[in-house]
């Protein structure tokens, strides 16, 4: 979704700024405009003219639903490597309308069962940039979507730069969405 119509925030709210990930508050009353929506995470565009992004728990702030956890009735019948690849997808960057996984950016993504039956997730990822403000950001993203997984009591995530991402690695539709194609 892109609305590009104005949201007066109603409350205050912890959101990052892009690209760097710094945390600011905005104050309940500041207007944004929205500029993507993916993933249940919003990306805006504050009066000042600078991106910020809007986490999902906070999308009643702007007026939409908040993201809802998973249930073990979502995960029936899929392994928690299913799960997770799935989960992987709702992961975008802000500034780019393609997930991490279409982008070619996750190296590893893998489930094992620990001996007190509860999953351990661990994932490997890189960054279109090694410079990128947003590895952090991106790094808490990710562990935060496995973490709603039921059944997951750890999530192992790292931001690797070896080997480099190139444009290469991205999916054929990633590359048609960007106009690469």
């Amino acid at each position: 979704m892109v609305t590009r119509e104005p949201r007066t925030l109603s409350r205050d709210v912890e959101v990052a700024a892009i690209p760097y990930g710094d945390k600011i508050t905005l104050t309940a009353g500041t207007t944004v405009y929205i500029t993507q929506a993916l993933g249940g995470s919003y990306t805006a565009m504050t009066d000042h003219g600078y991106l910020v992004r809007v986490e999902g728990t906070d999308a009643d702030a702007i007026g939409e639903e908040p993201t809802k956890p998973l249930t073990a009735e979502d995960v029936a019948g899929r392994t928690t490597e299913e799960v997770a690849w799935e989960q992987l997808k709702g992961v975008f960057d802000p500034e780019i309308p393609v997930n991490i996984v279409d982008l070619g950016l996750v190296y590893e993504c893998r489930a094992e069962k620990g001996e007190d039956g509860q999953e351990r997730v661990r994932v490997r990822f890189t960054l279109t940039a090694p410079g990128c403000g947003m590895g952090d950001f991106l790094r808490e993203d990710v562990r935060s979507k496995l973490l709603t997984i039921p059944g997951v009591a750890e999530a192992d995530v790292e931001v690797v730069l070896d080997p480099p991402w190139d444009q290469s690695m991205m999916s054929d539709g990633a590359r048609l969405q960007l106009g690469l194609m």
